[in-house]
């Protein structure tokens, strides 16, 4: 039994093992949670120390270059959508059928009161081309070995943090937990990925909460209800069109 197992761990700890730069694990943690496409169902729960709000979503990504996010409940927010095509992002308000161009400027304010930057959602950062990027220790988390990647911003990238930590799993890749720095060194916030688990044919974090430094108490949980990756999507999807409709 022993050396039966060794034919299938050996090859896998070689493979793991294999990962040298901090840019290929980045690459396999990002790719792991993204795919080159994908479509799902989520779940939003904005918690603060006086409220607790909950969205229904349907999204729609094309790797880091179009999205498309529509709200399904509740009720007075139903309809309105998110659409980030190229550099251009808008928001589509659905009771006064009104369209919103979202400046650069507004990138990293507050998408619908959460504590997810329109950023964030929209997945405009490309941590590969936007910061450089190197191992800088292991830690463990949740039981399991991660490698610790330091982010700096590159010169000209439009970045506001002054750094990012990102820990992923040594076994999977499974990406850890993020670090948000301001450019005094000072944690601003920190996202946790939980509920391993599988989904469409993956093992990945089924829930993603943001913990706001800034605001005690305030945090965003952001849940996998489905998801399908790698599927075809129809540039139609994202469209101003299909925003309106």
């Amino acid at each position: 039994m022993k050396g039966i197992l060794s034919i299938f761990i050996v090859p896998f700890l070689v493979t793991v093992a294999g990962a040298q730069t901090a840019q290929e694990i980045i690459d396999r943690a990002e790719e792991l949670l993204k795919g080159e496409t994908s479509q799902g169902v989520f779940k939003m729960t904005i918690i603060t120390p006086n409220y607790t709000r909950e969205m229904e979503m349907e999204t729609y990504w094309k790797g880091n270059e179009k999205a498309l996010i529509h709200i399904k409940s509740p009720r007075r927010e139903a309809g309105n959508k998110t659409l980030k095509v190229g550099n251009e992002m808008w928001m589509y308000l659905h009771n006064t059928e009104t369209t919103i161009k979202i400046p650069p400027s507004m990138m990293l304010q507050s998408w619908n009161g959460s504590d997810f930057t329109n950023d964030d959602i929209v997945r405009e950062t490309n941590l590969i081309e936007d910061y450089s990027l190197k191992i800088i220790g292991e830690e463990t988390v949740d039981g399991e070995l991660c490698w610790i990647i330091e982010l700096i911003p590159r010169e000209d990238a439009a970045i506001v943090w002054g750094k990012l930590q990102y820990r992923v799993r040594q076994t999977d890749y499974v990406p850890a937990r993020i670090d948000y720095y301001d450019e005094h060194g000072d944690l601003i916030r920190y996202m946790e990925f939980s509920d391993i688990r599988e989904h469409d044919e993956r093992m990945i974090p089924g829930t993603w909460t943001m913990h706001n430094n800034a605001k005690p108490g305030h945090k965003t949980r952001f849940e996998i209800l489905e998801v399908e990756f790698d599927v075809p999507i129809g540039d139609r999807v994202f469209s101003l069109q299909e925003l309106q409709r």
